[in-house]
């Protein structure tokens, strides 16, 4: 289990200076509506696979990643990297090297348990979203390397720093796919990254395709997924 104070920890043998802490003031009476309605918006987010071309509009992904970036990590390293991909030319490249090893994956290397369960979901090895959509941000885990320190709990920060970014993301209108190939070492070569650096995630961005559908999911319960003790 991660210690939430070590996601925020100082490095070993490094000091911070502290700063008066400004914390965020809820009226209590607020705090619950507020809780509701940020659920409220999130609850409609949905993972698309269907884009518009409609660009995206200035500004918005760097604040989604500025966002991510404020995630907690392990001694805080901070060990991620956000490609933000827009060139035509590099999303055909990107598309091209995933469909490879999504065709191995479904063809070979997923259970027949795995390709089961995500039957109903209708995925396959085309992925036409990683072309179709304005941007596409390739996350990297960052490891150690000669510019880039050790890291802690690097996919429990990495996890959290995505989730933020969805979160952003979905608050200004826009759709996201979180996208796992594997593996994803090709990764390195479209995005020009040094071999430190892991692809964790990729992430098409942008506005729904007109007439866009999703499946008809349902999401757990509270009591299926909440415990009090």
């Amino acid at each position: 289990m991660v210690d939430s104070t070590a996601l925020d920890s100082a490095a070993a043998g490094t000091s911070y200076p502290t700063v008066p802490l400004t914390p965020m003031t809820v009226p209590a009476h607020e705090a619950e509506a507020r809780g509701r309605t940020f659920h409220d918006v999130m609850a409609q987010r949905r993972t698309v696979r269907d884009y518009s071309t409609r660009p995206i509009p200035d500004g918005v992904v760097d604040w989604a990643v500025r966002t991510a970036n404020t995630a907690p990590s392990g001694a805080h390293v901070q060990p991620w990297r956000f490609v933000v991909i827009t060139d035509p030319e590099r999303k055909r490249r990107l598309r091209e090297a995933a469909e490879a090893e999504e065709r191995e994956f479904y063809a070979h290397r997923a259970s027949e348990e795995w390709l089961a369960a995500l039957a109903p979901i209708g995925t396959d090895w085309q992925k036409p979203f990683l072309e179709d959509a304005p941007a596409v941000i390739v996350v990297f885990e960052v490891h150690k390397g000669p510019q880039s320190p050790r890291p802690y709990y690097t996919k429990e920060s990495v996890g959290i720093a995505v989730g933020l970014l969805l979160a952003s993301l979905h608050q200004a209108g826009l759709a996201t796919l979180t996208h796992t190939p594997s593996p994803m070492k090709f990764l390195n070569e479209v995005c020009e990254r040094p071999q430190e650096e892991r692809a964790a995630y990729v992430i098409p961005v942008g506005y729904p395709a007109e007439g866009a559908r999703v499946p008809d999911l349902r999401r757990k319960d509270l009591d299926e997924v909440l415990i009090r003790l």
